[in-house]
């Protein structure tokens, strides 16, 4: 069974190509909820008109659908709360000098 942190691993490997940074240092994602086999992503974008945002599913799909383990990949997008910059990681906010 594939647990949390396998997940996050694998989080950190998918990239926001407009800001060069991997979704789970950027806070975009909100929620990662394993079921035996299954895994649900609750994440956002940095904004509701993101052209990336189509691409970051599909990857997120592609990605965690590798995992061995996992049977069924269920991404969910959400705009509440707003992503801001506070909920990136302390070396996110650096490395992007806010």
């Amino acid at each position: 069974m594939v647990d949390k942190e396998q997940v996050i691993e694998i989080l950190k490997k998918v990239q926001d190509p407009e800001i060069n940074y991997d979704i789970w240092s950027l806070g975009l994602v909100y929620n990662v909820d394993i079921d035996n086999n299954k895994v649900k992503i609750l994440m956002t974008f940095t904004s509701p008109m993101c052209p990336y945002g189509p691409q970051l599913v599909d990857e997120v799909r592609r990605q965690l659908s590798s995992l061995e383990g996992i049977g069924e990949v269920d991404v969910e997008i959400t705009f509440s709360p707003v992503w801001s910059p506070e909920k990136m990681s302390e070396e996110a906010r650096m490395g992007l000098g806010i």
